[in-house]
């Protein structure tokens, strides 16, 4: 079978295409320099037109500067199972520095997310009320003899594995807690902190007013890459835990608000 040159350049295109469209949902988020850093056997004008007709075509979503996979954009923050595997060596660090913040004899509450769930992995056994939404952070705890865990009821988000809504945001008004250890999508300068999900941002932001202590856990890669919906401002919260890559802008601003920043 013989394949002309226009049968052989439309499959290219489409291969490409579909390359493109996994790239953005492994990634959730990307800035157009990214993309072109990915392919850059591409030129930009290709690049451009492959965007326009694959958001045309409900496969991403193009935003300004850059484009969001539908999951990421639509207000679910994308499969859990997706982001586990990303930046892996970044949210074992920063797990293993959080971990080294909890206390023997606390109430504390761990947020949903894949580095949350990192940090229940790598906490210890010890005397501790831990509530949590995070079904995967319950799985982890549970193989602890001495820590008591409590999972916030609510509607079940499939795509974060937690549970959300109004009956979550009632059940944590009611509550006080020592530590919260929150999980972010993004930080912008000004804005703070931020998440892809309405009913996530009022959430986390309610564990932040009924949190003693608030503790982010954000990898580099968030920085400078906000979300839809905010959650809080670098003022509200104690202490966030990084990779070590942030920027010496956002360290001074953390300075400023002293904030501890590990």
């Amino acid at each position: 079978m013989c394949i002309s040159e226009r049968e052989e350049s439309s499959m290219a295109m489409a291969e490409r295409r579909e390359l493109i469209v996994d790239f953005i949902n492994n990634e959730g988020s990307v800035t157009f320099a990214q993309l072109k850093h990915a392919f850059p056997d591409v030129s930009e004008m290709t690049l451009r037109t492959d965007l326009k007709t694959l958001d045309q075509n409900h496969q991403i979503i193009r935003v300004h500067g850059g484009a969001k996979s539908v999951g990421f954009a639509v207000g679910t923050d994308d499969l859990l199972a997706r982001r586990v595997g990303r930046r892996l060596a970044e949210k074992t660090a920063i797990a293993q520095k959080a971990a080294g913040l909890v206390r023997e004899g606390r109430t504390i509450f761990i947020d949903s997310g894949s580095t949350t769930t990192a940090l229940a992995a790598a906490m210890e056994d010890m005397e501790l009320l831990v509530f949590t939404n995070s079904l995967t952070v319950a799985s982890e705890l549970a193989r602890f003899e001495r820590v008591m865990t409590l999972v916030v009821g609510g509607r079940l988000n499939c795509y974060s594995m937690s549970t959300t809504g109004a009956r979550a945001i009632e059940s944590v008004r009611s509550m006080r807690f020592d530590q919260v250890f929150l999980g972010v999508t993004g930080y912008q300068r000004g804005e703070g902190f931020s998440c892809g999900s309405d009913d996530e941002a009022v959430f986390k932001a309610t564990l932040v007013e009924r949190s003693h202590k608030c503790i982010v856990l954000m990898d580099s890669s968030k920085e400078g890459r906000p979300s839809t919906f905010r959650i809080c401002g670098l003022q509200q919260v104690d202490t966030v835990v990084s990779d070590g890559g942030l920027s010496d802008e956002f360290v001074s601003a953390c300075e400023d608000a002293s904030v501890t920043l590990l």
